[in-house]
């Protein structure tokens, strides 16, 4: 989808001639959206700028990221969408910023983009520029991936508390370890998701960290009133930066403890097992030694040796429990 985004009152229009040669007057933002082969042709031929593709903007070096082209900035980063969703994704994101217009590609639908059209577009009353929008937008970004980071923060804080304090709310009984078990298993991946999420906001941290400050240094023609802007988003993106970092020490001490209660919780079925086996052996051998049944057994024609071979049995096993129990180990 191609839209189009005029410098008067943020006036926008899809055109509906796509062989057209000229773009309309006052033209200062061209959002692409999913573009078409014909969409991207348009572009390209009314503006004389080149149009990245999807594979172009995959690319994760600084110089295929940031580049200046005969007097075109092109940027890319990969901005977080479906965050909310059980499998946030990461989607490439393209910027060509001139000082007439600003072209953006983008292959999925984002929240920061309707969040910039729909209140700060729509709110500016000052003529629309280039370099205005990709400020916009850069601050629209930076709002939700600190949106995201919150929550994910909440999350994080839930999880710790279910882990850490759960039981002390629940003195009276303890939980069943079937259902012990399958809480660990909740939690552990809800801890992944999480961490997988934070690593993903990193990539997206690192990729606006990158555009503002060369966006400052490159675009000589900024008008004064967007530097502060830039520089705002860039303190932004750096405080975001150190609060994902410590959102993901979080999420590493989540996990230890989390794989550290499902040790605990084999290990108690371990210990059980082991303590049931050795208790069973003494009364395994003296059954089996009375059940040989030789003639020249003392206690075979006694008329006492069944309740005595009883009692023996229950003395083998009684007497190992009470053992385990004196030591501490039950």
């Amino acid at each position: 989808m191609l839209t189009l985004y005029h410098s008067c009152a943020a006036h926008r229009e899809q055109p509906a001639d796509l062989a057209a040669t000229s773009l309309p007057t006052n033209v200062a933002w061209i959002d692409l959206l999913k573009p078409t082969a014909e969409e991207v042709a348009f572009v390209e031929r009314t503006t004389g700028l080149a149009v990245p593709s999807i594979e172009d903007l995959s690319e994760i070096e600084s110089s295929s990221r940031l580049r200046n082209r005969n007097g075109a900035i092109y940027l890319s980063a990969p901005l977080i969408y479906r965050a909310d969703s059980d499998q946030p994704l990461a989607t490439p994101v393209g910027f060509v910023l001139t000082r007439e217009r600003l072209i953006t590609v983008r292959f999925e639908v984002l929240r920061s983009f309707d969040t910039f059209i729909g209140r700060d577009l729509a709110a500016e009353s000052d003529p629309l520029t280039s370099a205005a929008v990709l400020a916009g937008l850069m601050d629209a970004i930076a709002d939700r991936l600190a949106d995201v980071l919150e929550n994910i923060a909440a999350e994080l804080d839930t999880l710790s508390h279910r882990l850490f304090r759960s039981s002390a709310t629940e003195p009276a009984a303890r939980r069943p370890p079937a259902r012990e078990s399958a809480d660990l298993r909740i939690i552990l991946r809800r801890v992944g998701h999480s961490g997988d999420l934070a690593s993903k906001i990193r990539d997206s941290l690192l990729g606006i960290g990158r555009i503002v400050p060369y966006v400052a240094a490159a675009a000589d023609w900024l008008p004064p009133e967007i530097k502060p802007r830039l520089d705002t988003v860039r303190q932004d993106v750096l405080s975001l930066s150190d609060y994902d970092a410590h959102i993901v020490n979080k999420v590493q001490l989540l996990l230890d403890a989390t794989l550290g209660l499902i040790n605990v919780e084999q290990n108690n079925i371990i210990k059980v097992l082991t303590i049931v086996s050795v208790v069973g052996i003494p009364p395994t051998l003296i059954a089996s030694m009375y059940g040989m049944n030789f003639k020249g057994m003392p206690e075979y024609d006694w008329s006492w040796g069944y309740p005595y071979g009883l009692i023996m049995i229950a003395l083998s096993a009684i007497l190992p429990v009470a053992w385990f129990k004196w030591r501490g180990w039950i």
